[in-house]
């Protein structure tokens, strides 16, 4: 009887830790090595079989609690696969989700300028998560796609 009681003590252990595993977050590592990778993929396969796979809300370019995006220098989103209807959008106005909007940054001027100027970076910014209407930390990983004027991004929270 014990040594049935241990194992189920010991099972659910491991079922409560699993499933702290599988609800992290995203990571910085993750982030940088999606966006590579979509990068990748656009100079392998061309931009409209990669534009069609990152928009998959199934697919492997969203994982945990974050997601790559693929922007035009102009402003153009070609891939969001978390907001549709930015697709096609000229987002450059954008600003952040700041709490106070007089500190609000136009968040994708700034992550234009990371991927002509530096090529890739962390880019800093409010944003709401989900189910939480209150703007916290959230910084991306900004990738220009080598050659092209477009650059793919994935965030996480801080």
């Amino acid at each position: 009887m014990k040594k049935g009681a241990m194992a189920l003590m010991a099972l659910g252990l491991v079922l409560v830790f699993a499933g702290t595993v599988f609800a992290a977050g995203a990571t910085k590592d993750e982030c940088v090595a999606k966006t590579k990778e979509a990068a990748e993929m656009v100079t392998a396969k061309g931009l409209d079989a990669s534009i069609a796979e990152i928009n998959k809300k199934d697919g492997k370019f969203v994982w945990k609690d974050s997601y790559v995006f693929l922007v035009e220098f102009d402003g153009k989103i070609l891939a969001h696969p978390m907001s549709p209807a930015l697709i096609g959008k000229n987002v450059l106005g954008m600003k952040d989700k700041a709490v106070d909007p007089a500190k609000g940054k136009l968040l994708f001027t700034e992550f234009t300028e990371m991927a002509k100027t530096k090529g890739a970076g962390w880019v800093e910014y409010e944003w709401a998560n989900p189910g939480d209407p209150k703007p916290r930390k959230k910084i991306s990983y900004i990738y220009r796609v080598p050659g092209k004027d477009i650059y793919a991004g994935a965030g996480i929270w801080e």
